[in-house]
């Protein structure tokens, strides 16, 4: 997979000549880069004291404290027949056994896409970029703010699809509220599945529909997916210390046929946890190795990725916050146990609680992506278009979080320190008061040397206000038109296509239609 290969191209007229060559500069590119991998090191805000004395409360927590695992009774009997101390639905786990259980989890894998050229590695030094996930609003400039419907959804989907720098499709990309609740998770797989050719997320809200998610994928890639991983999806705790019916019932699902799923507790400290970021981490390790123990009770063996979903909470409002340095400590603070548990890291995103892609969504979500990449975040979910603490999925916004995500590809890179990277030559070309513009150096460097944004206005103050003075806003607008008039959709197997099709409609004709 190259690292900006271009996957489709207009073909021009005749063998070459000036026109030739302008019809190629100007033709569409689909532009997808590679997974992100990390050619810098970690940032480290925790010592090897403070590790193990979270670590140890984590222990401690399991322990005396416990977790719950309410309504689910092969839950507790799995849990029971590990060595657990099951009492009720409480489940306390011996000092160790979670840490012994987890030994079996792979410390990265490999995602399937149905184009292959798309796959990405989830663990070690890689970073994989996914977009915005569960907002039940939308949000643009022409319409504002309304409830998302499934062309919304489509919309994101293709938005994604055509995004350089996002290298995995998602999952809820938004909740399309047209479709009835029992049977919209087959439209979004639908479409997940045939608008894009990069990896994909499950259903998770409710086991059937995570089963749904298993058979359609089989459809997808022609082939049982035992031995295939091709959907990373979200299991979240239902934070303190609990571990809903719901969800793990999904995630059984999951981990039976060998699909990941990403363990993530969801905490706003100061509500679902301490006020303090080593309490907070404390909780977090503990729900963390519990739920990714369950999973292994569930299949040994079967990828899964430690998560944290952690906000602080405004003592004022109650509303949760984002990209505070408290958060970044704490992301920063889980991905080190993350590392020394073995297991792939999720956190992060392109996290603010703005109502409007304005400077303040720009400086919360620069604050959280910077922590991200630092932090060693290997799948990075929310990455664009989060607005609004995540009740809004945002269209400008996401061009905005798409364009910047390429200054992570960046900065992931390192410095070049090969001879062509050291320069020398180029400074004993120019020497004392010349400049570097013309010499040979520039010339053979300048197309790749800077990153380059395909939003961001850059032009003289003249050019810009004879070009409408338009803000970000109205420039990401222009680009979400633009690229959604450029879209074509990547071609896939009409015979697959048509027996995906006759799934969704066997299984919506099973059932009456629910909105709840």
């Amino acid at each position: 997979m190259s690292e900006a290969a271009p996957a489709t191209r207009r073909r021009t007229r005749g063998g070459g000549g000036g026109a030739a060559r302008r019809a190629d500069r100007t033709a569409v590119r689909l532009e997808v880069a590679k997974y992100i991998e990390r050619n810098i090191p970690n940032f480290e805000v925790l010592t090897e004291e403070a590790l193990e004395i979270i670590e140890n409360n984590a222990e401690t927590i399991l322990e005396e404290i416990g977790v719950h695992f309410p309504d689910n009774p092969g839950a507790l009997k799995r849990w029971a027949d590990a060595g657990a101390d099951v009492d009720g639905e409480r489940v306390r786990i011996p000092r160790g056994l979670a840490r012994e259980l987890i030994k079996t989890a792979p410390s990265e894998y490999i995602q399937h896409a149905r184009n292959p050229e798309r796959n990405v590695r989830v663990g070690g030094n890689s970073m994989v970029l996914a977009p915005v996930y569960g907002p039940p609003f939308v949000r643009d400039v022409n319409g504002g703010r309304r409830y998302a419907t499934m062309a919304d959804f489509q919309k994101m989907v293709k938005l994604t699809y055509m995004s350089k720098w996002l290298h995995h499709s998602g999952g809820t990309v938004c909740e399309p509220t047209d479709i009835a609740v029992n049977k919209r998770h087959l439209d979004m797989l639908y479409a997940h599945m045939t608008l894009s050719d990069k990896p994909y997320m499950g259903s998770v809200t409710a086991p059937e529909r995570a089963e749904d998610s298993v058979r359609m994928s089989e459809i997808l890639f022609g082939e049982s997916i035992a031995n295939k991983t091709v959907m990373t999806s979200l299991i979240n705790i239902n934070s303190p210390l609990t571990f809903d019916e719901i969800m793990m019932g999904a995630m059984e699902v999951y981990a039976k046929n060998n699909q990941a799923c990403i363990v993530s507790p969801f905490i706003v400290g100061g509500a679902m946890a301490p006020v303090s970021v080593a309490g907070t981490l404390a909780q977090v390790m503990a729900e963390g190795l519990a739920g990714v123990a369950y999973n292994q009770l569930c299949n040994p063996g079967a990828p899964v990725i430690f998560g944290a979903f952690v906000t602080s909470i405004d003592m004022n409002s109650g509303a949760p916050t984002f990209g505070t340095p408290e958060a970044s400590k704490i992301l920063y603070g889980a991905g080190q146990l993350a590392r020394r548990l073995g297991l792939p890291f999720r956190s992060g995103g392109a996290l603010c609680g703005s109502k409007l892609p304005d400077a303040q969504a720009a400086y919360e979500t620069a604050n959280t992506l910077n922590a991200a990449l630092l932090g060693g975040v290997n799948f990075c979910l929310h990455a664009a278009g989060w607005l609004e603490g995540g009740l809004v999925t945002s269209f400008e916004k996401f061009v905005m979080d798409a364009d910047q995500l390429g200054v992570l590809h960046s900065m992931a890179k390192g410095v070049d320190m090969s001879e062509n990277g050291q320069a020398l030559d180029a400074v004993r070309e120019v020497g004392p008061g010349g400049h570097y513009l013309g010499c040979a150096h520039t010339q053979a460097n300048f197309k790749d040397s800077f990153w380059k944004s395909q939003l961001l206005d850059y032009k003289p103050f003249e050019t810009w206000a004879d070009e409408g003075s338009k803000d970000t806003m109205q420039l990401a607008s222009e680009r979400v038109e633009r690229m959604m008039g450029e879209y074509t959709q990547p071609p896939i197997d009409p015979a697959v296509d048509e027996a995906l099709q006759a799934y969704m409609t066997e299984r919506k004709a099973s059932e009456p239609d629910s909105f709840v």
